[in-house]
């Protein structure tokens, strides 16, 4: 039996506690979450029956300050998936320097399966269930993977009819309910945001700017067209139904509608349609996994021949299939720093309903640029200055951080 995915984010952590010489109380309390519940969720179904789903919310570490991340509905969602994405949530919102710490939740569910109502009735009830932990200044949510703006309205009001009006309780709400302009384009901007500065960078001697980009959800879509607008060249995006390649570049706006009418990116005019593992082996200069984790392993990353890779989904690249990567030079920009878009747009979306004032969507956009390329430049001098990877800069940024909280605030 192979290692869970939340082993494998802390084989990352453990490399930075070995590093900042954490002693074992400190680094105890750190690699392990603070508080995990677990809730059933029976819902009446349209058709009158009683179904039961289980659901989480697991609060990683909030010595920087109220937990934050996610929640997610998928089918294959568990506590060990769940816990990994907390985790990096603690450490993400650390290396950006955001007043937080990590959080997320799930729901074991398919969402293409419930009607409207049905996940409505799905999402007041969770929130219900685990309102005791959430809250403006305890533990706020926000999207992520089957989840949207529409399942955020539905969890602010379910919160404030037992709280009062709380549009601070969630982030990535509708800009019509208290969210924040640029929150839908923010992750995928910041990946293009440090693609831009890392490519100006003296150690990425890149000598072409084709880009491939595995996923084409919603950061995907928007890292791909705003790369393509910065002069980069897409010649490689796969979606659900599997990928298209165009050595001469693809029209990304021309393969979101294609994919909106078709369900899929396959068969798209003027493209050959390949494979997820023949788009990830791709000849290119930049590799871009936006969609699910795991993708390259020890198995195939012998065969990645783009020379940068920018993380745009959460722990796409295994531990054993990042050392294989660093042996042979290939440089990997890791997820803690380069998806850190999203919730920095949700830090702004709340300090915004805080203060019951709203931002452009210039200021929003000029804001993430200058809070994700502060980070970016953080994570490489560390990186220059210590001879370790971006990886495990990022990470000896972020574990240092919390664990400098935690010991200020007095926890041990």
């Amino acid at each position: 039996m192979g290692i869970s995915v939340f082993d494998e984010v802390n084989m990352f952590f453990d490399g930075a506690a070995d590093r900042l010489r954490l002693h074992g109380g400190i680094r105890e309390m750190l690699r392990s979450p603070w508080r995990e519940l677990q809730v059933q969720i029976p819902i009446r179904m349209d058709d009158g029956h009683i179904k039961v789903f289980q659901g989480f919310r697991i609060q990683h570490n909030g010595a920087r300050g109220p937990y934050k991340g996610g929640v997610r509905y998928h089918p294959k969602a568990d506590l060990e998936e769940v816990r990994a994405l907390a985790s990096l949530m603690t450490w993400k919102t650390a290396l950006v320097d955001l007043p937080y710490g990590g959080a997320k939740g799930a729901i074991m569910v398919d969402p293409s399966q419930l009607s409207f109502n049905e996940l409505n009735r799905l999402t007041r009830r969770y929130t219900q269930n685990i309102e005791h932990l959430i809250g403006p200044n305890r533990d706020i949510p926000a999207p992520d993977l089957g989840t949207n703006a529409q399942t955020m309205a539905w969890m602010m009001d379910a919160y404030g009819q037992a709280h009062g009006h709380s549009p601070a309780v969630v982030t990535g709400k509708p800009v019509e309910m208290g969210g924040s302009l640029g929150r839908q384009s923010a992750t995928g901007r910041g990946v293009a945001n440090i693609l831009a500065e890392a490519t100006q960078d003296s150690r990425l001697d890149l000598q072409g700017q084709r880009v491939v980009i595995q996923g084409f959800g919603n950061v995907g879509y928007w890292a791909a067209r705003l790369i393509s607008d910065g002069g980069f060249l897409i010649i490689g995006i796969s979606g659900v139904d599997g990928g298209v390649y165009n050595p001469e570049g693809l029209d990304v706006d021309s393969l979101a509608e294609h994919q909106r009418v078709t369900g899929g990116v396959s068969a798209f005019a003027n493209a050959q349609t390949i494979t997820n593992q023949e788009l990830l082996e791709l000849e290119c200069d930049i590799l871009i996994p936006a969609a699910i984790d795991n993708v390259i392993t020890e198995d195939n990353a012998s065969f990645i021949k783009a020379p940068l890779i920018l993380e745009a989904a959460n722990h796409p690249i295994t531990p054993a299939a990042d050392h294989i990567l660093t042996e042979r030079g290939i440089i990997v920009l890791p997820d803690v720093l380069v998806n850190a878009g999203g919730v920095i747009v949700s830090y702004f979306e709340w300090t915004q309903n805080l203060q019951q004032f709203h931002w452009t969507e210039n200021t929003v956009n000029d804001e993430l640029k200058k809070k994700i390329l502060r980070a970016y430049h953080e994570v490489r001098t560390r990186s220059l200055s210590d001879g370790v990877t971006h990886r495990e800069a990022a990470f000896d940024i972020g574990v240092g951080r919390v664990a400098q909280a935690v010991s200020l605030r007095g926890f041990v």
